[in-house]
């Protein structure tokens, strides 16, 4: 008999009678050695980038690069899912319909072609942008000529070849890593050498094992859901869970080019917003004078100008559970030291989530209505830090976190603002790491914050503590007030009071600046963005550093801080463009901005507005400046500052 022949008699019979021989299970092994593939791929992917990219790089060695492959790994089989549902769900499918090879083939060839283009112009970029593969690059996609302009045409060409070489390897690759290995081989093999699927035919407990497999798909739906997010945790799998090392070029070579890519697009287009309300005569004329970069001899309020520094911040703790609000008996801890130290009675805050509150206090720079900096690497990366301006000084620095610093991507911020040491929750035992809901609990935090700080040997230090008790669901372990929500604020008054005792007992304590204040307010009973107390907020310094006890009663935001902190000690604040010397002799123009989910407040020292951008009506307003040229000068801050967001 003929070959044909045999084929022919082959494929009637298995028509007929038998399902497909010896396949390869449920096609669990193809989409194993796909996804597997796949992260190899990402991992070689890294190490081609670092030696391509080291040019004007601080030198690394061997162990480096297994760091930045370990680090980097979650964010690659993380990235490697969202590549594998498509194959997924085409197997899955094959359960019940016939699945053709060619459909398989032509997914092999796109995801090829887009890893080659994504690696290649990542590794072509970064010695220019010093950043890894986003969305901007496809700004240059409408003016290509611009692009080109910088590189030569043999430049071009010889990426143009890697690509088109890279594209078929992975091609080939993932194709190999498709075909199933049959048992037998020969006339088989030229019949069903392509994806496993259930035959048509009806044999004996078909039924029953085509729903057994539909069931065991369904069931692998969650592990991959959970896999893509990066786990359990409150974090979502974010660009800075990878970052490790105060080398940015290891960070960086860490980082998915793919994801990175795939992230920033979800945060480019409208997603920030450029508000145009006015032409540039009349934009200048409203923001004149309100931002001086300058402190012009500022009122002293310390003993020394380099002294050690800490700051605190408390998660929500507005003033309205502050003496601030009436309510002495929730924080009667912090409202004897508001009289203690030099006291900022109109602070407030910029914001009200973390995530930007954390900026506005660190980087001096204002908050968005629809957009969080610090979730935009490419931007929060290129921001000035108090952090970052005291390290050139000398300072040694570090951050705590009892909850998950990967979270709203903080590590990426953290570590690119110039924090040398982060001590976060992964840093203590499993029992501590779970004493919260959202991490380790507060007191907790302060006693290891308290034996570092006697540990100390640096000659100049600073430190920052970001609270995290005083945060839904408001778990803390003791009950002293019947609300449960003011209890967890009475907790961290006690946590925090307890602490600065201890703290005075020190010999650290007399070249000391401590510096308290909320990362923002919090909705609660009646209080909300309408009423001027909820971005109300206490910020105190104490410490052996600090000449006296007073009271400052200039409105301010939270976002001044930094500018007035670097000119206490002397030190310029230039690059603080937003940031304000609030004890300098040329402020003259007290006032305090905030924004919330598309909408703005703005307080002057007689005067509140609150404005609903939506429906681009008031909702809030007192005092005796007329609220239309509160509204124009609002108006013109979200001008200046989206500009500024967008061309940074």
């Amino acid at each position: 008999m003929t070959t044909k022949g045999i084929i022919r008699n082959y494929n009637k019979e298995a028509t007929l009678t038998t399902p497909l021989p010896h396949r390869e299970g449920l096609g669990v092994g193809l989409l194993l050695r796909f996804y597997l593939l796949t992260v190899m791929l990402f991992m070689a992917a890294k190490v081609v980038f670092m030696v391509v990219c080291h040019e004007g790089q601080a030198p690394f060695t061997a162990a480096d690069v297994w760091q930045v492959l370990r680090h980097g790994l979650s964010l690659d089989l993380s990235t490697a899912l969202y590549l594998l549902i498509v194959p997924f769900l085409l197997t899955a499918a094959s359960v019940w319909v016939r699945v053709p090879r060619w459909i398989f083939s032509v997914y092999y060839a796109v995801v090829a072609v887009a890893l080659a283009l994504a690696f290649v112009a990542d590794t072509s970029l970064y010695p220019f942008w010093q950043f890894k593969l986003d969305a901007s690059c496809l700004q240059y996609l409408s003016n290509p000529t611009e692009a080109m302009a910088s590189v030569s045409t043999g430049y071009l060409l010889v990426r143009l070849v890697v690509i088109v070489v890279a594209a078929v390897v992975f091609f080939w690759l993932f194709r190999f890593a498709g075909i199933p290995a049959f048992r037998d081989s020969g006339i088989p093999r030229l019949r069903h050498s392509g994806i496993p699927v259930f035959r048509d035919s009806v044999v004996p407990g078909s039924l029953k094992r085509r729903l057994a497999a539909t069931l065991f798909f369904l069931l692998c739906i969650p592990f991959i859901v959970i896999g893509i997010r990066g786990g359990l945790s409150e974090s979502t799998t974010n660009i800075g869970q990878v970052y490790f090392s105060q080398n940015q070029f290891l960070n960086h070579s860490a980082v998915n080019p793919v994801f990175s890519f795939l992230s920033s697009i979800s945060k480019s287009g409208d997603y920030i917003v450029s508000y145009d309300y006015f032409d540039d005569d009349e934009l200048a004329r409203l923001t004149d004078g309100l931002f001086d970069t300058q402190s012009v001899d500022p009122d002293t309020l310390l003993t020394t100008p380099r002294p050690n520094i800490l700051i605190i911040l408390m998660e929500s703790c507005g003033g309205q559970f502050t003496e601030l609000g009436g309510h002495p008996e929730i924080t009667p801890r912090l409202n004897r030291l508001c009289h203690e130290g030099v006291y900022f009675t109109e602070c407030y805050a910029n914001s009200w989530r973390t995530d930007r509150g954390v900026i506005s206090t660190l980087s001096g720079y204002p908050s968005f209505p629809m957009v969080s900096v610090m979730k935009i690497p490419e931007k929060s990366r290129k921001l000035p830090s108090i952090a970052a301006s005291l390290k050139a000084e000398g300072y040694t620095t570090a951050f705590y976190h009892g909850g998950d610093i990967n979270f709203t991507n903080m590590r990426s911020y953290v570590v690119g603002s110039g924090y040398e040491q982060l001590r976060w929750k992964a840093d203590y035992p499993r029992e501590q790491q779970s004493s919260a809901q959202w991490g380790v609990r507060d007191d907790l935090m302060f006693s290891s914050l308290l034996s570092d700080i006697k540990r100390e040997t640096s000659a100049r230090w600073m430190k920052t503590l970001l609270t995290l008790s005083s945060h839904e669901p408001w778990d803390v372990p003791s009950v002293v007030l019947d609300d449960k929500v003011y209890n967890a604020f009475h907790y961290l008054d006690h946590c925090l009071g307890t602490f600065i005792d201890s703290l005075r007992l020190t010999p650290q304590w007399q070249n000391l600046l401590v510096i308290i204040l909320p990362d923002h307010g919090v909705r609660y009973r009646d209080i909300n963005e309408t009423t001027r107390l909820y971005n109300h907020i206490p910020m105190i310094w104490l410490g052996g550093a600090v000449k006296s006890a007073r009271r400052i009663e200039l409105v301010c935001n939270q976002s001044d801080l930094p500018a007035t902190l670097l000119g206490q000690m002397g030190l310029p604040h230039d690059d603080f463009t937003f940031s304000r010397d609030v004890v300098s002799r040329n402020y003259c123009r007290p006032m305090a901005y905030h924004t919330f989910v598309n909408g703005m407040t703005l307080i002057d020292s007689v005067s509140f507005m609150a404005y609903d951008l939506d429906a681009n009506s008031y909702v809030a307003y007192e005092g005796t400046t007329p609220k239309d040229s509160l509204l124009a000068r609002s108006k013109a801050l979200l001008q200046l500052t989206s500009h500024d967001l967008i061309n940074k």
